[in-house]
């Protein structure tokens, strides 16, 4: 059975950017639309909106994911489209679909206090922690793609960043667009130091290494994908938000630890979740 591309809304004007990407992206995969609110939201960020006890909540529930549900049918009129509410909090409501999620789209602000925040609470606890690979929908970007369409992938070790690549290459197919690999390496502290005295083998043979990594990650990659590979030294954080810029979507991998409950976020997937010019997408890697 194919499972649902699943967004979670909350009423706010960031989630329901995340219902155009989601129909966008139920509607390149064939899949149908699961539109998520957790009814706890707004009680978990506090939000502004004063209601008047539980008639009122039970409305204002139903104005959300009736306005999200109106919205997924505007933008793709033949997509299959469902909803439900859910009596509890958004993070392990949104945890709980990601298991039988096919992608979990979510907006990058909340509508409470939290929306003064770069990133929701809600988006980054979930992408740390949910089993599939989840898009987190920034800026102004609907998913309507730039020219050429392009879609960022930051390549790491080969074995933590494998189902990101494959996720990136069959966007890219699914799009039409271009996939800029981009694999950044930095020279350690000591050669730093003594490069005055070692010359330039050094430098050489971790550039060299990059450019390894970036082969073998690709090397099944699809002949009608169009690859910009790329390597960069530097700090990976600042090469992938530049590259960012103009982009569809960024790509990255973020390594789930079995046995491990906590927020499974490395530093580079922490930051460009909460600077990236475009929408993110990261994809658990077992390790």
């Amino acid at each position: 059975m194919d499972l649902p591309v699943v967004v979670g809304v909350d009423g706010s004007e960031s989630s329901l950017r995340a219902v155009d990407w989601a129909a966008d992206e139920a509607a390149l995969r064939g899949l149908p639309l699961r539109v998520v609110y957790a009814s706890l939201w707004e009680r978990y960020e506090r939000a502004v909106f004063a209601t008047g006890g539980d008639r009122s909540e039970q409305i204002l529930n139903g104005v959300f994911v009736a306005a999200a549900h109106q919205r997924a049918r505007k933008r793709v009129p033949d997509l299959k489209v469902s909803t439900q509410v859910i009596p509890d909090g958004p993070t392990p409501v949104l945890v709980r679909e990601a298991r039988k999620a096919s992608v979990l789209v979510l907006g990058s602000r909340g509508r409470g206090d939290v929306a003064e925040l770069l990133l929701g609470s809600v988006s980054l606890t979930v992408a740390g922690r949910a089993d599939c690979p989840v898009i987190v929908v920034r800026g102004s970007h609907d998913g309507g793609g730039g020219t050429p369409r392009r879609i960022v992938l930051g390549i790491g070790a080969e074995a933590a960043t494998a189902n990101a690549v494959r996720f990136a290459l069959e966007e890219a197919e699914r799009r039409g667009a271009l996939v800029e690999a981009i694999r950044v390496w930095r020279r350690p502290a000591s050669e730093a130091i003594d490069h005055s005295l070692l010359g330039e083998r050094p430098v050489h043979a971790h550039e060299e290494g990059a450019v390894q990594t970036l082969e073998a990650a690709l090397h099944y990659a699809p002949e009608n994908v169009e690859l910009l590979k790329r390597v960069a030294e530097g700090s990976a954080r600042k090469v992938l938000l530049d590259a960012s810029q103009g982009a569809e979507l960024l790509v990255v991998g973020a390594r789930r630890h079995p046995g491990h409950f906590g927020l499974q976020l490395g530093r580079v997937a922490h930051t460009v979740l909460h600077h990236a010019a475009c929408p993110v997408a990261v994809v658990p890697e077992r390790v």
